[in-house]
């Protein structure tokens, strides 16, 4: 049985969790100690709870995001109606929970479940929390015993705050996870990477607003790990990094290495797809040309535009080193010149943005990446693996960050609960915002997953409004459906044809 079981609740079976792997890796001398727990957000609870009862592990880790959070609760919650029982009571670890949902938090009923709870990057301090937990002489698993350095032993009577926020990990002394994942992982599941932590921007919607700067893994180990993932069958690469651009020579390198493969007889049977979230304002001219030698298919960007008017982007801090002209610019040379599946963000409800601006930025955006939209949509070739995606995020309030103080002067009002999407703004009432939210759910799975594209050119014509319209079609949808979720795709496409403004 191991000492150690760390745990968490993906969003789905494909998605892999780093930040255990890396927790793991850097577990030193107990590394071998430790085993690793991965569940679905749909799996019934049965199939969560039993594995970790069936582990006994002297200390449950579980890692906690927004996405995980009422789930992680439940599971915590079942956890601990089992330890109350007579014959599993003596089985009750230390528990320690962390994340990037609870740095922000400073009070929530999952506190009442957790031993200690770690804020912030993590690595080392959960090392040496495990350390003085397995290896305190006094530890019973039931008592509050003081060590030398003011962390309580055992299961404290109240909850441990070990508070990393405002501290970050030298990359340089991490040792890398990459081979943990399993050989399922590599053929099954995405590969999550980093290359880097931390972002230029200081958005007051995100934590990386209290990012202190960039900072990167050295780069030649990290490309000796991606050839050993490769070698060992990996094909399916997404990159965490808030910014792979930041440093366009340093991004040219690392495409070059997946091209390299990309490119090699070896593996042309074999295809790569490699994902990077990219800056919107930095490709040179080095950058642009490496980006279009990638092949159809095996290559994914996501930009975040996040919103096109610039008092509201003055008003949020999201500042950058180029304007909007140009950054629109970029995204007409990645929709026009390179092969990318291109992924594009925009946020809806954000301080000072009403129905009209937020409508003009989405055709604004559409405009830069329409005249090769026909192209996508061909209904000639309605699988292209050429696609343009808007991402329409509706915003969260997210505990901790810098957009709550908004909260009063422009009448934003947010759910007090996961994901903490906003309910009305000064300029956006709560009727609006739901129609923003059915927009963006239609949006999703009539135009970003392409399988209407023989339907687009006349859903979307080229002459009219795509917001104006498309809010017709969602509003339609729904009255039409009763719901914005489960329907069948078929029947979805008889609804579209259908259609007659």
């Amino acid at each position: 049985m191991p000492d150690i079981v760390l745990a968490v609740i993906n969003a789905k079976w494909i998605h892999p969790s780093l930040a255990l792997r890396l927790l793991k890796a850097n577990l030193g001398e107990l590394e071998d100690n430790c085993e690793i727990l991965e569940f679905a957000l749909r799996q019934p609870i049965n199939e969560k709870l039993d594995p970790i009862i069936a582990s006994k592990p002297k200390i449950l880790g579980l890692s906690v995001s927004v996405w995980n959070h009422l789930a992680s609760l439940e599971l915590l919650k079942s956890l601990f109606e089992k330890w109350q029982e007579k014959s599993y009571a003596a089985q009750r670890p230390v528990i320690i929970i962390g994340g990037p949902e609870l740095s922000g938090l400073k009070e929530a009923e999952i506190f009442s479940y957790a031993d200690y709870i770690v804020l912030g990057e993590g690595e080392k301090s959960f090392r040496e929390l495990c350390q003085k937990i397995l290896f305190s002489r006094n530890f019973t698993g039931e008592s509050d015993i003081g060590s030398a350095m003011g962390i309580p032993m055992g299961i404290p009577k109240e909850p441990y705050f070990i508070n990393n926020a405002h501290t970050e990990e030298d990359l340089n002394d991490l040792s890398f996870p990459y081979g943990l994942y399993t050989e399922l992982d590599l053929q099954k599941k995405h590969i999550y990477v980093e290359a880097s932590r931390g972002c230029p921007y200081k958005c007051e919607y995100c934590h990386g607003a209290h990012t202190k700067r960039i900072r990167d893994f050295p780069l030649d180990s990290f490309l000796l790990e991606m050839e050993k993932i490769i070698e060992r069958g990996g094909r399916t690469f997404k990159f965490l990094d808030r910014c792979f651009n930041h440093d366009s020579e340093r991004a040219v390198r690392i495409m070059n290495f997946f091209l390299s493969h990309i490119e090699s007889e070896k593996y042309i049977n074999n295809p790569f797809c490699v994902h990077f979230e990219m800056l919107p304002y930095n490709f040179p001219l080095e950058l642009k040309n490496t980006l279009m030698r990638f092949p159809s298919g095996s290559l994914r960007l996501e930009i975040g535009i996040q919103t096109l008017n610039p008092l509201v982007r003055k008003l949020i801090k999201r500042s950058s080193s180029s304007n909007i002209e140009t950054e629109l610019e970029n995204l007409e040379f990645l929709a026009g010149k390179t092969n990318a599946i291109l992924h594009v963000d925009l946020i809806a409800g954000l301080p000072g943005e009403d129905m009209d601006s937020f409508g003009e930025g989405f055709d604004r955006l559409w405009l830069s990446l329409n005249k090769n939209l026909l192209q996508a949509f061909d209904s000639q070739t309605p699988n292209s693996e050429k696609r343009l995606e808007i991402q329409l995020g509706i915003l969260k309030g997210l505990p901790g960050t810098p957009i709550l103080k908004h909260s009063e002067s422009m009448g934003m009002i947010y759910s007090s609960k996961p994901p903490y999407e906003i309910i009305k703004s000064g300029v956006l009432p709560a009727s609006q915002i739901e129609k923003l939210k059915n927009f963006a759910r239609f949006w999703e799975v009539i135009v970003n997953r392409n399988h209407f594209s023989a339907l687009m050119p006349v859903l979307l014509p080229a002459q009219e409004r795509v917001f104006d319209r498309f809010m017709k079609i969602s509003s339609c949808a729904l009255e039409y459906f009763g719901r914005n979720w489960g329907i069948n795709r078929k029947d979805l496409f008889l609804f579209l044809q259908k259609l007659d403004f």
